[in-house]
């Protein structure tokens, strides 16, 4: 899973996503094993870093299971990956760095 993570993270810092932070959370009670959350430069980025990440992604094999699609705030569901790419504003309202990291160890990028 640690390649698949890094290659995500990789994607996201190549088309200028900032401030990426992955959550490890698998021996935790959580819908899923990590999590990358990324801010993104805007609305229009955060809906053209999903199409980056779909493009790059879906020939490698990876499976996108849902996607909840916004301009401010994208959830991807990889199963055991979730990411979240999200406009400044939101990632500061909602602040899930906090939330996550009471429930595991957090490894910055």
């Amino acid at each position: 899973m640690q390649t698949r993570v890094d290659r995500i993270v990789d994607l996201i810092d190549a088309k200028k996503g900032e401030d990426i932070q992955v959550f490890d959370l698998n021996d935790k009670e959580y819908l899923t094993d990590c999590v990358v959350l990324a801010t993104t430069l805007g609305d229009k980025h955060t809906l053209a870093l999903l199409d980056h990440l779909k493009e790059q992604l879906k020939p490698e094999g990876e499976h996108f299971y849902a996607v909840e699609e916004g301009e401010q705030w994208t959830v991807i569901d990889l199963d055991d990956i979730m990411v979240h790419l999200m406009v400044p504003d939101y990632r500061a309202k909602y602040n899930l760095e906090e939330f996550l990291d009471s429930l595991g160890k957090r490894e910055s990028e």
